[in-house]
């Protein structure tokens, strides 16, 4: 993808704001990149807009059952946008054991919370934003030694830093980057042109449908004989 300055620049000509050649004013480079990372970040909220699932693993610590997530939490990695299954347990044989995903709800009516010396059966995931960029993570009940968990995760869509900066994204992104920039430049003193408006829907559309996952059918437990089953791999 090039520089974020040049995406910039063209969503500032589909605004009829930039000539071609034209360039950035040092106010104008401040106050774009923080417009275009704004909009970045809150593309980070729609599902369908990030492109990868990002698998980690994290060792478990004995009648431990939660856990802080986020740069410099007990799980240092990026704060997830969301956990997402499939999720599982791994002991030191390299033995897996899958984790049922529960809401605040499902968690909250769990009576004795740090029952532990087991197999972790549900993750919790608290989204609570802190002030040090972390949420937290539970699992029930409390592990016993010799474990580690595999969470998969939506991670937010990266931002620039500078107006040199390159992002690697997928096929379909610049367009989607450039059109509803200018869409997000003109803050309603600008008319857009129809036509763009259109482009900026129809390629976050296009990018949604190529994210969307692809669904697994299941039967009902009491049609597999109480078995765990799907339409692809039968009971």
């Amino acid at each position: 993808m090039p520089a974020v300055s040049t995406m910039i620049l063209r969503g500032l000509r589909l605004t009829g704001e930039k000539v071609r050649g034209g360039t950035l004013t040092a106010n104008e480079q401040t106050e774009c990149l923080d417009e275009i990372n704004s909009m970045l970040d809150s593309w980070s909220n729609e599902r369908l807009m990030i492109h990868a699932v990002s698998q980690t693993s994290f060792a478990l610590t004995a009648s431990q059952g939660s856990y802080t997530i986020g740069n410099g939490g007990n799980f240092n990695m990026t704060r997830p946008t969301k956990i997402i299954d499939p999720c599982f347990i791994r002991d030191d044989q390299g033995n897996d054991t899958p984790l049922q995903l529960i809401n605040t709800e499902a968690y909250g009516r769990i009576g004795d919370k740090d029952s532990d010396g087991s197999y972790p059966r549900y993750l919790y995931y608290d989204h609570g934003f802190s002030g040090t960029s972390t949420a937290t993570v539970y699992f029930w009940p409390e592990p016993i030694g010799g474990l580690s968990t595999f969470i998969n995760t939506l991670q937010p869509i990266a931002t620039f830093s500078t107006l040199s900066q390159n992002l690697l994204l997928p096929p379909g992104y610049q367009r989607a980057i450039e059109y509803n920039y200018a869409v997000e430049a003109s803050g309603g003193f600008t008319n857009v042109d129809p036509s763009v408006a259109m482009i900026a829907r129809q390629s976050k559309a296009a990018i949604k449908s190529q994210n969307l996952p692809a669904p697994v059918s299941r039967l009902d437990a009491g049609v597999g004989g109480g078995l765990r089953t799907t339409i692809i791999i039968g009971p």
